[in-house]
């Protein structure tokens, strides 16, 4: 005689009734399956939601800019960039913008009545007209710097700077170097230039005139055709000062921005090992219940077997009961990872992105889980002879 053979519709329907019969055991071994797996997609979407919002917002701000500032001496004091600096760099070929900013000793304050050392860690610079075209940085409110008010008593603040005078649009006046400054525009921030949002900007010869600036730059911005960001990079320092280049450095905004994004991309490696550790978890808990499920069951298992199922067939049963019981997990897992990740891109501003990668690795690893964790009991199922499974029963 041969034994009747299952297809695949019957070891669906017998490895459904194994799992119907222990509906709460079910949902809670799925469960653990359920949380590795929304860790997994969760993390890595959210890493590749954040990586994304980063290379759109390096395409938007370019990674052609590049600043010079002084370094250190021979003999470690602070170095000086010469007056015609900014003139120079303006010269080499490819360069087609250059802005530069100069440190000035004088504080900004809402009134006059405020104490000079009250600073709130605001920024008096001189700054050359072509700064925030350099440096693509709008304005919320008002205008920018500009030749025509370059040499005027006028100021424009930087959004954090603004924030700090209590100021959210131009029009109005700050007393800088002891004298009253018109607020001529507000800025939106400035992501490649940061010191930018916390200073206040006054025109170049306006900082001479006013504020007894010596006319020495402190920080030059210069953008490049993309195509030749390295060779202006190698000649920026020695263009600078000619005469001592070594006490130039020279860097790239934008390095900072994937340096980020390559410490975040460590901390998902780690959260990545969270997830694993929960997916193990939910693996041993899927074993659990399916030994657990073996030791109840002896009575139906010698049953099949007395009316002539064979080992094969109980040890297929057992196993898709557990791969079912993963796949339920893996997939509740996988819609809520996308729905962690879709709601935070969402409240970060980012844009929202799944790997198609993630969401089947995540299943792949689904099924394995459930392979690994139904083999024993399976092969344990299928070992119990029939006459002692109904004894035992």
């Amino acid at each position: 005689m041969r034994p009747a053979r299952l297809g695949a519709g019957d070891v669906l329907r017998v490895g459904l009734g194994g799992l119907r019969a222990r509906p709460a055991r079910v949902v809670l071994s799925a469960l653990g399956i359920a949380i590795g797996i929304a860790t997994v997609v969760a993390v890595i979407g959210i890493s590749s939601s954040g990586r994304e919002d980063l290379l759109r917002r390096l395409d938007r701000l370019g990674t052609n800019l590049l600043t010079a500032e002084p370094g250190d001496t021979l003999f470690g004091d602070s170095a000086e960039l010469p007056e015609t600096a900014p003139e120079m760099v303006r010269r080499i070929g490819p360069v087609t913008a250059v802005g530069a900013t100069g440190a000035v000793e004088a504080t900004v304050r809402r009134t006059d009545r405020i104490p000079e050392e009250v600073t709130q860690g605001i920024a008096v610079q001189a700054a050359t007209d072509g700064l925030l075209g350099t440096l693509d940085v709008g304005t919320a409110s008002g205008r920018r710097l500009d030749a025509a008010t370059e040499g005027r008593p006028v100021v424009v603040l930087g959004s954090e700077a603004a924030r700090r005078l209590g100021l959210d649009r131009a029009g109005g006046q700050v007393w800088i170097g002891g004298r009253w400054f018109v607020v001529l525009g507000v800025l939106r921030p400035a992501e490649l230039a940061p010191e930018i949002d916390r200073s206040a900007l006054v025109g170049w010869d306006a900082a001479r005139r006013y504020l007894g600036f010596d006319g020495h730059p402190t920080r030059i911005y210069e953008r490049s055709a993309d195509a030749s960001v390295g060779d202006v990079r190698d000649v920026l320092a020695r263009t600078v000062n000619p005469e001592r280049p070594e006490e130039v450095r020279v860097s790239r905004p934008s390095d900072a921005l994937e340096a980020r994004a390559a410490a975040s991309g460590a901390f998902t490696g780690l959260l990545l090992g969270l997830g694993a550790v929960a997916l193990l978890v939910g693996g041993v808990g899927v074993a659990n219940t399916m030994v657990i499920s073996v030791l109840e069951r002896r009575r139906e298992i010698g049953l099949r077997r007395s009316l002539g199922a064979t080992r094969g067939q109980v040890r297929v049963q057992f196993l898709a009961e557990s791969l079912l019981l993963s796949a339920f997990g893996g997939a509740a897992g996988v819609v809520l990872g996308a729905a962690v990740t879709a709601g935070f891109a969402l409240w970060k501003g980012w844009p929202p992105v799944v790997p198609v990668w993630a969401l089947g690795g995540a299943l792949a690893a689904t099924l394995a889980i459930g392979t690994v964790a139904g083999l024993y009991p399976a092969a344990r199922a299928a070992r119990l002879p029939p006459t002692a499974a109904l004894a035992a029963a």
